[in-house]
């Protein structure tokens, strides 16, 4: 069991006060229901929040199993406004898979933008719910890029807060970047129905949001070319990998991979971002010698991708706000922009606004313009 000593105790000490499998249904069993709740480490705590709690509540994961999981959650200054304040839901980007580098843990993976991008929605008075997906700093691992569990997860999060909080108010928009974008836009497409009519979804914020990345991925094995990659875009991989087998055990993800192969997805089951690019920094495995037999080998592929990452183009109850730098590298931003395009031929709500920055600038340079979209969202 993949756990370092406080976060063990803590994973621990969930289970410990959820009802046996034999007992009858209770209060915390249900999604969204609140487990309990801790104080949070000071590298997870955000500055200038008035008040800050880890809170441990009920959602689900991969295959629909229920699990415990954990959000952040954080207060601005003064007293709450009639009514309760107005939540942003924060889904954070690429952090890693083990349970160390869960953000409630450990804190944001980009620490003076996140901070800095959270504290400016903190100061216009919103309340900040920032979910763990699950797996990470709880029980079983991370199905990275799962975009309904990661729904899920959010929208569990902004339920149990909402719940258990009295200044809180059911009133709520989604915001995130990178991984989180993906997720953003995910809960976009699932609030309300996973909400249900106790919560009042408004609306997403999604800025670097990975777009069809099951076209990319689905050509990985050994005949690929030796291009070079960024340390970032390897672990991606490698993230990508473990997703898959924890969401789908039986494809056999590591009967696909050489000995070298298994050795870096192992790896990266524990790794956060950091230190696993600067080990693929120092090595430089070329990704087709992580394969033995191509990912194309599995029958329906593309379609087992797609169920699992492929970003909805359809359905969006509520509008939804895409931002993107053109200088963004750590997704494909032709693909980026081309799914910006799906949606508005489709009819979407969607706004789309680009930026001429990379990957990490676009989450500040988006405030000007996403800061107005979601306040006329709770006008």
């Amino acid at each position: 069991m993949r756990k370092s000593g406080i976060v063990a105790l803590a994973a621990l000490a969930a289970l410990s006060v959820l009802p046996p499998a034999t007992a009858g249904a209770q209060p915390g069993d249900a999604a969204g229901g609140v487990v309990g709740t801790e104080a949070l480490t000071a590298a997870a705590t955000l500055p200038g929040s008035a008040g800050a709690e880890r809170l441990l509540y009920r959602s689900t994961t991969a295959g629909d199993a229920p699990v415990t999981t954990s959000a952040a959650v954080y207060f601005p200054p003064g007293p709450a406004p009639e009514g309760g304040w107005p939540v942003i839901a924060w889904a954070h980007g690429t952090v890693g898979l083990g349970d160390d580098c869960a953000y409630s843990v450990a804190g944001p993976g980009a620490v003076e933008r996140d901070w800095a991008y959270l504290g400016t929605w903190l100061a216009q008075g919103y309340a900040i719910v920032a979910a763990d997906y699950a797996g990470l700093g709880g029980p079983g691992e991370h199905p990275y890029l799962n975009g309904v569990v990661e729904a899920h997860n959010v929208v569990d999060a902004v339920r149990a807060a909402t719940s258990h909080y009295p200044s809180l108010s059911n009133r709520w928009a989604v915001v995130g970047q990178s991984q989180g974008g993906g997720a953003a836009v995910f809960t976009a497409r699932y609030a309300t129905e996973f909400g249900g009519p106790g919560l009042d979804y408004r609306g997403a914020v999604g800025t670097g949001v990975p777009a069809y990345i099951e076209d990319i991925i689905g050509l990985v094995g050994p005949g690929i070319p030796p291009i070079s990659l960024s340390s970032h875009l390897s672990a991606y991989v490698l993230y990508i990998l473990n997703g898959l087998r924890t969401t789908y055990p039986d494809l056999g993800i590591d009967a696909l991979l050489t000995e070298q192969g298994r050795t870096w997805v192992d790896r990266a089951q524990t790794a956060c971002i950091g230190p696993l690019g600067d080990e693929l920094a120092a090595a430089k495995p070329a990704i087709g010698d992580l394969f033995a037999r191509p990912l194309s080998s599995i029958p329906d592929i593309h379609g087992v991708l797609a169920r699992y990452m492929g970003l909805p183009e359809s359905g969006f109850d509520r509008p939804l706000f895409l931002g993107q730098g053109l200088r963004d590298t750590d997704v494909v931003t032709p693909e980026t922009l081309r799914y910006a395009a799906v949606l508005q031929a489709g009819g979407q709500p969607v706004t789309v606004r680009t930026y001429p920055t990379d990957h990490n600038g676009t989450v500040n340079a988006s405030l000007p313009d996403s800061l107005p979209f979601v306040r006329d969202l709770f006008s």
